[in-house]
C-alpha cells in the first residue's frame, strides 16, 4: 500500500506542514505503515486558530436555521459515503466492519442531533418581570473551541460529539486529531466543505502534547473538549481553566457489571462478550469487569470462555471478522504487560488470547479474547483501565457486596446490572455511582439527545457532551431587560426624586 504523507486541514483545504517530524500511522490488520503524520509546528497550530477566529464573525452571524442546512447536507453525504468511511475507520483503527460502520453511524447521529439546534438554542423570556420591564435570555456562540481527540473512535468523537453541535451553535473549531487515526475526520472535513461549510469553520491539526499546550492557553480559544486519559484530562482542565476557558474532559473508565443469580446465563454471557471484546476493548464504555454472584459464577465463567472461544479474530475490513486488532504495536505491548501483571497478581487466566496468529496477517496487532477469573479488589488488573480485550471476573456473595465493590472504584463512566428482579434493578439504578446505567443492557450508551454523563474520575468539568449539556457548553447566556416609556411618562420623570428601585 502506498504510504500517504498527510498535511493539516485549515481554511477549507490541506496544507503541507513545514515540520521535520513525522509519525507513523499503521494499518493494524497488517502492521504496515499507511501514512506519515506531521507533528505540526507552533506556527501552524496558531495559524489554524487564527483562521478559525477569522471565520467566526461571519459564521456566528449566519442564522442558525441556515447553519443547520449545511448539517442536513453533511448527513446525506455521510450516508452516501458510508462504505468508504467504514473502510477507512477499519483500515486505520482496526475495528471490524460492523463496528467501524457503527462509528460512522454515531457521527451521523451526532449530526442529526445538532440539526435540532434551532429549537435547543431557544432562550427564555418573561413580560413584566417587574412592572413595565421585560426580560429575555438569549443563547449566543462564544468563538473558537478546541477539540482534543483520542484514537479509538475516529469518526464519532471528532465528528459526532465535538464538531456538529459546536458549529451548529455558531462557533468555529480547531481539532487536534489523534496521530494514530487522523484520516477519517480529515475525510469528513472534506465532506463538510462539499456540503457548503465556509472556510475556517473547521480546522484539523496533528501534533504532540507540546504544541497542543498552545490550545490550552491561547487567548482566542474559549473552550476545550477532550476525550482521553484521566491524568491528561486533569492537566487540561487545570491549565485551561486557569486561563479562563470552559472545559469538558471525558476520561478513563473501568465499567463493572453485576450479575445476580436469577439472570439467564447464556444470554447474559452474550451481552458481556459483546461489551467486553467489541472494538477490541478500546472504548470507554467497554465492560472489562463482571461481579457475579457465587452461586452462578462457575456456570457464567464456563459460558463466557465457550462463547469467547468462538469469536473469529481477523483483519478489520474482512466482513466475517468479529474481533479485529488493537491500534498499533505499542498499544498491543501495553495490553500484554497488563495480562502478565494479572498473572503476577494471582488472577486465574482461564482464556489466554496472547498467542493469536492470523495466517497471511502475521504482522498485525492481534490479541484474542482474554479472561481472568478470581480477580480480587486489590488487584490492579481489575481496578485500572487496560483498553484491550481483557475481561476480569470478580465473585461476590450478594447484591450489596457487588454494589459496594463496584462503587469503590475511582471511575464511574457506566455500570450494568443483569437481573430479573425489579427491586434490585431499581436499587441499583438509584445507588450505583455510574453515570450511564444499564439494566440488562451491556453497553448503556444513550442516544445523542441525552448527555454522555460519566461520573467521578471518568469526567472532569460541569457540562457533559451531547444532549442539552452540549448546547449549554457551546453557548453563553445573555439576559436583556427592556423598558419603554410612552410620551407623557417620559416627560414627567422626576430624576431628583427617583430612588433607583424597579
Amino acid at each position: 500500500m502506498e504510504v500517504r504523507k498527510l498535511g493539516y486541514f485549515t481554511n477549507g483545504g490541506y496544507k503541507e506542514s513545514r515540520t521535520e517530524q513525522y509519525g507513523n500511522a499503521y494499518n493494524p490488520s497488517t502492521g504496515e505503515v499507511i501514512a506519515k503524520v506531521p507533528c505540526c509546528t507552533k506556527d501552524e497550530v496558531e495559524e489554524a486558530v487564527a483562521n478559525a477566529k477569522t471565520a467566526f464573525p461571519g459564521w456566528s452571524s449566519t442564522p442558525v436555521v441556515k447553519r443547520v442546512q449545511i448539517l442536513y447536507r453533511l448527513r446525506e453525504l455521510l450516508v452516501e459515503h458510508m462504505d468508504e468511511l467504514t473502510h477507512l475507520v477499519a483500515l486505520e483503527n482496526g475495528k471490524v466492519w460492523e463496528e467501524a460502520k457503527g462509528d460512522v453511524l454515531k457521527a451521523k447521529e451526532g449530526t442529526e442531533q445538532a440539526i435540532s439546534a434551532p429549537s435547543l438554542m431557544m432562550g427564555e423570556s418573561m413580560m413584566d418581570a417587574s412592572t413595565g420591564y421585560d426580560t429575555v435570555l438569549y443563547r449566543e456562540p462564544l468563538g473558537v473551541f478546541a477539540g482534543i481527540v483520542p484514537f479509538n473512535f475516529p469518526a464519532m468523537i471528532p465528528m459526532g460529539w465535538m464538531t456538529p453541535m459546536c458549529i451548529a451553535c455558531g462557533n468555529t473549531i480547531v481539532l487536534k486529531a489523534a496521530s494514530f487515526t487522523p484520516q477519517t475526520c480529515m475525510r469528513i472535513a472534506e465532506l463538510y466543505s462539499e456540503a457548503g461549510l465556509p472556510d475556517g469553520v473547521i480546522n484539523i491539526v496533528t501534533c504532540s502534547r507540546k504544541e497542543a499546550e498552545i490550545l490550552l492557553k491561547h487567548p482566542d480559544i474559549k473552550g476545550i473538549t477532550f476525550v482521553g486519559s484521566t491524568s491528561v484530562g486533569m492537566h487540561i482542565y487545570s491549565t485551561a481553566a486557569a486561563y479562563g476557558k470552559r472545559v469538558q474532559a471525558l476520561c478513563e473508565a473501568k465499567n463493572h457489571a453485576l450479575v445476580l443469580n436469577d439472570a439467564p446465563v447464556a444470554r447474559v454471557a452474550a451481552g458481556i462478550i459483546n461489551s467486553a471484546f467489541g472494538c477490541a476493548g478500546e472504548r470507554c464504555m467497554a465492560l472489562p469487569v463482571v461481579a457475579v454472584q457465587e452461586e452462578i459464577a462457575d456456570r457464567l465463567v464456563e459460558e463466557l470462555v465457550r462463547q469467547a472461544g468462538c469469536i473469529k479474530v481477523g483483519p478489520a475490513y474482512h466482513k466475517d471478522s468479529k474481533l479485529g486488532p488493537v491500534v498499533n504495536g505499542a498499544h498491543k505491548q501495553a495490553v500484554l504487560e497488563w495480562i502478565q501483571k494479572g498473572i503476577d497478581e494471582g488472577a486465574k487466566l482461564v482464556l489466554d488470547g496472547r498467542d493469536v496468529i492470523i495466517e497471511e496477517y502475521e504482522h498485525g496487532f492481534y490479541l484474542g479474547p482474554t479472561i481472568f477469573d478470581n480477580v480480587t479488589p486489590e488487584m490492579t488488573v481489575g481496578q485500572n483501565e487496560i483498553f484491550g480485550p481483557v475481561l476480569c471476573i470478580k465473585r461476590v456473595k450478594n447484591f450489596d457486596e457487588g454494589l459496594a465493590l463496584m462503587n469503590q472504584n475511582s471511575y464511574a463512566n457506566g455500570s450494568v446490572i443483569f437481573t430479573q428482579n425489579g427491586h434490585y434493578a431499581r436499587e441499583f439504578a438509584r445507588h450505583t455511582d455510574g453515570g450511564m446505567v444499564g439494566i440488562n443492557v451491556g453497553i448503556p450508551v444513550p442516544l445523542g439527545m441525552f448527555p454522555f454523563s460519566g461520573h467521578k474520575s471518568s469526567f472532569i468539568g460541569d457540562l457533559h457532551c451531547l444532549g442539552k449539556d452540549g448546547i449549554r457548553f457551546y453557548t453563553e447566556t445573555k439576559v436583556v431587560t427592556t423598558r419603554w416609556f410612552d410620551e407623557e411618562e417620559g416627560k414627567n420623570v422626576n430624576v431628583s426624586t427617583w430612588d433607583g428601585t424597579i
